[in-house]
């Protein structure tokens, strides 16, 4: 696994969902790409019970790249803590049922077709909050590099060439806090973890 980078590609006002991911690959197909099966990440998120004295979000993510893994971020006041578990952290999920619960309504998703192209693999994520659409992630992941620092620059080339304006000079915030750090599968699944956020709270949902 290399640096992984999410940008969100605005859909038109005279394109749906659908078309905005059609127009997308025709543009990477033109690059030379191959089509290389689809992806998936979702995301659920359980509240802790009201009798907690601090309020506890535990926030539980799937990766089709990683299919093994269950990823779980707990939020706890000010406190993060990223995990990483098998399968069986879904049924203890639903074994203490009686203290965190689903908020099935803010459920999330982004999937879509995955592509190879070189070094990179792109994936045109069409983003879904209880079957509504919410708008297009586009994943772009620089595969012979664990630094960000080292790859950010390239990527930056790629994603303007082919996603236009709509990507900044400048990385995002996430990457800007760990440009000389090994990038490791959780830093993806906090990069979801943020724009769902984002498209959680433009329905008005957080």
């Amino acid at each position: 696994m290399g640096v992984t980078v999410l940008q969100q590609f605005p859909t038109m006002e005279n394109r749906t969902g659908p078309q905005t991911i059609e127009l997308l690959t025709k543009r990477i197909l033109a690059l030379g790409a191959v089509q290389s099966g689809h992806f998936l990440v979702d995301c659920e998120t359980y509240m802790s019970i009201p009798q907690f004295a601090v309020q506890r979000t535990v926030h539980v993510l799937h990766n089709s790249e990683q299919p093994a893994s269950v990823f779980a971020i707990l939020e706890s006041g000010t406190k993060v803590v990223p995990l990483i578990a098998d399968g069986l952290f879904d049924l203890l999920m639903l074994k203490i049922g009686a203290i965190y619960t689903s908020k099935k309504q803010t459920k999330i998703e982004s999937k879509g077709p995955r592509f190879e192209i070189g070094d990179f693999c792109v994936k045109l994520g069409s983003v879904t909050m209880s079957q509504n659409f919410k708008g297009v992630l586009v994943e772009l992941e620089y595969r012979p590099c664990v630094l960000p620092s080292a790859s950010w620059e390239l990527m930056r080339e790629f994603l303007q060439g082919f996603l236009g304006a709509t990507v900044s000079n400048q990385p995002p915030q996430y990457l800007q806090n760990r440009m000389n750090e090994i990038y490791q599968p959780m830093d993806t699944i906090q990069q979801y973890l943020e724009h769902f956020g984002q498209y959680r709270k433009t329905t008005g949902v957080i």
